[in-house]
């Protein structure tokens, strides 16, 4: 394995990760560099042991867990029945590598991201099936725990509150971008006269999807673990599962019209690209044979909880408008940079999504 670690002197984390761990630190090379700096550790006795996460610039607002948290919530979970990579060091001294860090083990298993089918073994109607409801059985498990242990490792963000802090960051990435977003800003005045009153709290991760659960196994799935818990807190457990939902397809869903997007981006890559979006769904396996549909995972959801799941709308539109958020706070953070971003009209479709729901056009 290649060395890559960028930043900093390798040298310098393998001495100190060979002391702090007790074991002789080999290589280490780059995974993944986005909201985090992930670096794959190896030992003599694995390749690769271990994963080192290092937050980045972006992960530095309000609404994400700083390092020392994101370790305390994972050592909570230890125990549980949520899968997550053991955490096994965390490193407060920014003299190593120039920011706080954590250690966890490293899991085998993939991830699926947004838009990608599952990997190629499971492409089949049993193992649809296992997926969903793998995913949906986690989240409930995690949703079962007791909010009073992740007292003082997890902040109360109220339902209101949180809707307030997503309009506000949308707020701060426009005036950046300087794109207007009227339907997202309709949305936003939909949401705010639409909140729920009353609301459970639970452990919530705060992004939960397939593209944060690692998937193992060989003809049968199993997640390996559930990661990236930088974004947990305790709150409405049901803007975690309308998030899910948000990612399923079912039959006869209305697909928003392009025609808009097409005359002010162009028909290039990226409107074919929403155009099969369109067709096949964010998360396309959830529209082949197996996958079961919305309303089935509620009720299983419901079943595994004891938690009613009411105003269905209000979730999944605050599930698209928080995405759209996201993606304009990466557009925010590009041009701060002076990089370029091509996914505007992404966010203008999620936006046409949101309202979509809102508009009751996309039922449960």
């Amino acid at each position: 394995m290649a060395d890559s670690t960028p930043d900093f002197e390798a040298g310098a984390l393998t001495s100190y990760l060979s002391e702090a761990l007790g074991e002789t630190v080999t290589d280490t090379e780059e995974i993944h560099d986005g909201l985090n700096l992930s670096v794959a550790i190896s030992t003599e006795a694995a390749d690769p042991a271990y994963v080192l996460r290092r937050p980045n610039e972006m992960r530095q607002a309000d609404s994400f867990n700083d390092v020392t948290r994101e370790y305390a919530v994972m050592e909570r979970l230890r125990g549980s029945p949520v899968p997550v990579p053991e955490p096994v060091l965390c490193c407060e001294d920014e003299s190593v590598i120039g920011d706080p860090f954590l250690v966890m083990e490293h899991l085998d298993g993939e991830p699926v991201p947004l838009g990608s089918d599952l990997p190629e073994r499971f492409r089949n109607p049993r193992a649809r099936g296992d997926v969903a409801r793998l995913l949906i059985d986690a989240l409930a498990d995690l949703h079962s725990l007791d909010s009073g242990e992740f007292a003082d490792v997890c902040e109360r963000r109220p339902l209101g509150e949180q809707l307030d802090d997503v309009v506000a960051q949308l707020e701060e990435a426009t005036s950046v971008t300087g794109r207007e977003s009227p339907v997202l800003w309709e949305v936003a005045d939909w949401l705010r006269s639409n909140v729920p009153s009353d609301s459970e709290t639970a452990v919530v991760h705060g992004d939960f999807r397939p593209g944060n659960v690692l998937f193992a196994g060989a003809e049968r799935p199993a997640i390996a673990g559930v990661l990236d818990w930088e974004t947990a807190f305790l709150g409405d457990p049901l803007t975690e599962l309308g998030y899910v939902l948000l990612r399923w397809r079912d039959d006869g869903d209305p697909m928003p019209s392009l025609d808009d997007l097409a005359a002010r981006y162009g028909d290039g890559d990226a409107i074919e690209e929403l155009r099969e979006t369109n067709e096949r769904g964010l998360a396309p396996f959830t529209n082949r044979p197996g996958s079961p549909s919305r309303r089935e995972l509620v009720d299983r959801y419901e079943a595994a909880t004891g938690i009613a799941y009411e105003h269905d709308r209000f979730y999944r539109a605050f599930a698209a408008f928080m995405l759209a958020t996201v993606w304009e706070d990466i557009h925010r953070h590009r041009v701060e940079a002076g990089e370029e971003y091509n996914r505007e009209s992404h966010i203008d479709h999620m936006a046409l999504i949101a309202r979509s729901i809102a508009d009751e056009e996309f039922p449960l």
